[in-house]
C-alpha cells in the first residue's frame, strides 16, 4: 500500500520556512540565521567576509533563544520544520532531507554504528527521539515520540520504542 501524501519528499517547499508577520516563530529566524550564513559561505567575497561574524553572532542568539544546537554549517533540506525547537542537537555532518518536521528534545548523532545520520525528504520526527549512528532513515517515514533509531528505517515506515522497531507499511518482514 502506497502512502499517500501531498508533501514532496524531492522539492523543498520554501514557503514554511517563512517568517509570517505577527507571529512569534523563533525557530524560523534561527533556520534563516543558518540559510543565510550558508549562502554567505558558497558566494564568498569581501562583503560576505565581513557580515559572516555579524550572521554568526546572529545564528548564536537565536540559539539561546530556542535552546537548540544546530550548526550553521549543518546539512538542511529546505522546508524543514521545527514547531518547539527547545533541546534539539544536529550533528554538523547530518544530512536531512526537505520538508522534515522535527519536535523538541531530539538528538540526531554518532552511536553504535560508525558515521552520522542520514534522513531523507519528509520525515517526521516525534518529541524526544534519538536519531544515532550511520542509518538511513527513508523518505516519508515516521519517528515515534521517544524512540532510539540504531538501524535503518525503510521509506514510508514508523519506528517506535526503545531500541526502535519498524512497523507501518514499509515493515521488512
Amino acid at each position: 500500500m502506497k502512502h499517500k501524501t501531498s508533501i514532496s519528499s524531492k522539492q523543498p517547499d520554501w514557503s514554511r520556512e517563512k517568517p509570517v508577520t505577527g507571529k512569534y516563530e523563533p525557530w524560523k529566524r534561527l533556520l534563516r540565521s543558518i540559510r543565510r550564513y550558508q549562502a554567505l559561505q558558497n558566494n564568498g567575497g569581501l562583503l560576505a567576509r565581513f557580515i559572516k561574524p555579524l550572521t554568526v553572532l546572529q545564528h548564536r542568539f537565536w540559539s539561546v533563544v530556542c535552546g537548540s544546537d544546530i550548526p550553521v554549517n549543518c546539512q538542511l533540506g529546505g522546508g524543514l520544520m521545527m514547531p518547539h525547537p527547545t533541546g534539539i542537537v544536529i550533528h554538523p555532518e547530518a544530512e536531512i532531507g526537505p520538508n522534515c518536521m522535527i519536535f523538541q528534545q531530539v538528538t540526531i548523532g554518532t552511536g553504535p554504528l560508525p558515521g552520522v545520520p542520514k534522513i531523507d525528504g519528509h520525515v517526521d520526527i516525534g518529541a524526544g527521539a534519538r536519531i544515532l549512528g550511520g542509518v538511513n532513515i527513508g523518505e516519508h517515514a515516521r519517528i515515534g515520540a521517544n524512540a532510539v533509531v540504531i538501524r535503518d528505517v525503510p521509506a514510508e515506515s514508523i519506528a517506535v520504542g526503545i531500541p526502535a522497531r519498524i512497523t507501518g507499511p514499509g515493515k521488512a518482514d
